[in-house]
């Protein structure tokens, strides 16, 4: 056997990564106040749609303020859920009018992928808190959460306004958030696990609102 070292494999270089969004604007550049002359001359690789390129953050704000689902999304924040930047993140592709965090104030950002400044997201110290907002509003709660009673999302006529509320990834709904509610809804299981994660459960339940107002698909 031969006493030379065996030759290491040789490294494959990583493929480039393509990079995202556009460069810098050809000048001229278009006459149009909705666009940012920083982003214009430096280029925009933000996550946001090619419609929006260059436009400044406040002008795709006001934007979609005027085209907004008249859905509101909340959830229950006890113990700084992770989940809670996915669901803004997947609120702002839904485009709801407002996302309601209730309790804790603080929660992990990094998931929205900064969606978070395109959409309004409010918080509730408390239970309480909220329950006086709904009050205001005057929207039914739509709970969302697999329990004792629940109907089916699938087969619920889901009002056009509307609160659809969460519980807490793990512990689910609490009482206290339960009682705020006008139905109990959840999404049909088929195999063993107990839930739903939480996000995955906010994103098809907004989809299922969806169908319903944007596609006409009755149950």
């Amino acid at each position: 056997m031969s006493d030379e070292p065996l030759a290491q494999p040789t490294e494959l270089p990583k493929p480039a990564q393509p990079a995202v969004g556009v460069g810098p604007h050809p000048q001229p550049w278009p006459d149009d106040a909705r666009l940012d002359p920083d982003l214009l001359r430096e280029g925009d690789r933000r996550n946001v749609l090619d419609h929006y390129r260059y436009w400044s953050m406040d002008a795709i704000r006001a934007a979609l303020d005027t085209q907004r689902h008249p859905i509101h999304l909340a959830v229950e924040n006890w113990e700084k859920d992770l989940n809670l930047g996915s669901i803004v993140r997947t609120a702002n592709a839904f485009l709801v009018a407002e996302v309601h965090i209730v309790g804790e104030k603080r929660w992990n950002r990094r998931g929205a992928m900064v969606t978070d400044r395109y959409q309004h997201v409010r918080h509730h110290p408390s239970i309480a808190a909220f329950g006086e907002w709904i009050a205001e509003s005057g929207l039914p709660v739509m709970g969302i959460d697999i329990l004792p009673g629940s109907k089916p999302i699938e087969t619920y006529d889901l009002p056009r306004e509307c609160i659809m509320f969460f519980g807490q990834e793990g512990p689910g709904m609490s009482q206290e958030a339960q009682q705020l509610c006008d139905v109990m809804l959840h999404i049909s299981q088929f195999g063993s696990t107990r839930s739903i994660n939480a996000s995955t459960a906010a994103g098809i339940a907004m989809h299922s609102w969806i169908r319903r107002h944007e596609f006409g698909q009755i149950p």
